[in-house]
């Protein structure tokens, strides 16, 4: 006969679940309420852990960790863009203020004309046939005079003092007499002629004599054109028979955006154009008082 210990072991050895569960039934409460239980996150694969521990073993001990302290007194700062922090001439934070104020303030019609200045074509076609006209240097002006007189020595006719030369004109005060008289051709004016008073009424006076006129940028580019280093107008009066359909061809286009131009350019203000914080500002407040339009 089997004991009872060797009954229970048999019944515990056997793979039945429901023999196991009805032996150990005393210890489980069919009326409790499943124990939630914290999900265990999964470990790391093998091969990640082999990594790390590669990687942590191949740090040389040689090499200590040294962290910089760039605080005041410490380590030197990097090398980086101190533009901000310059301080620039006098000169350049002058023409600096002033373009931000040309372009917060209200600028008046007479004044914002200037604003509108030829294109890059159109310049460069300008400058390159003004180019042709440069007036004569003085070494130029030495040697013309001295072959002049050295073939009146010799009792010779100077062949190249009765031409006539071609040579464009500048200076406000000559080429106001010859835009009055009616003999220049073409007349150009800088943009940025500093005081403006020099040259605001001579748009109008263009308009009235029915002279071409045109704005170009920069009075340095007009400057290198006679041998200056600044210049506010330019006039054209006559040039050879080779550049005159060239210079027709200019006029014409020029006419057409500044002299018969004129009533648009007269009407037009210009300036009064915020900051980009002022404008992110205003924005702001324009969306806040839509969304409370939309509410109501």
């Amino acid at each position: 006969m089997t004991s009872l210990n060797q009954i229970t072991r048999h019944e515990d050895d056997s793979p039945n679940p429901i023999a196991n569960s009805q032996i150990h039934f005393g210890s489980i409460n069919p009326f409790q309420a499943p124990v939630k239980r914290a999900s265990k996150v999964a470990p790391a694969p093998s091969i990640a852990r082999s990594k790390k521990a590669a990687a942590a073993s191949t740090k040389n001990p040689l090499f200590v960790a040294r962290p910089k302290n760039f605080t005041i007194g410490n380590n030197v700062q990097p090398r980086r863009d101190l533009t901000h922090y310059t301080k620039w001439p006098k000169y350049v934070r002058l023409q600096r203020q002033r373009k931000v104020l040309m372009q917060r303030l209200r600028v008046p019609p007479a004044i914002n004309q200037f604003s509108k200045a030829l294109d890059r074509n159109q310049a460069s076609q300008l400058l390159k046939l003004a180019n042709k006209y440069r007036p004569e240097s003085r070494i130029e002006k030495r040697q013309r005079l001295l072959k002049a007189a050295a073939a009146k020595a010799e009792g010779k006719k100077d062949v190249h003092s009765e031409e006539k030369p071609f040579f464009i004109k500048h200076g406000i005060n000559h080429i106001t007499k010859l835009v009055e008289s009616k003999r220049a051709q073409l007349v150009v004016i800088a943009s940025d002629v500093d005081p403006i008073e020099i040259i605001v009424w001579l748009p109008a006076l263009c308009r009235k004599m029915g002279i071409p006129y045109c704005v170009i940028k920069s009075k340095a580019r007009l400057g290198a054109v006679v041998h200056k280093k600044t210049a506010t107008t330019l006039a054209f009066t006559d040039v050879r028979d080779e550049d005159k359909a060239q210079l027709a061809t200019l006029v014409s286009s020029i006419k057409t955006s500044f002299n018969d131009n004129a009533d648009e350019l007269r009407r037009q203000w210009g300036g009064g154009i915020l900051s980009a914080r002022s404008q992110s500002i205003r924005a702001k407040k324009e969306r806040e008082i839509a969304k409370t339009t939309v509410k109501l």
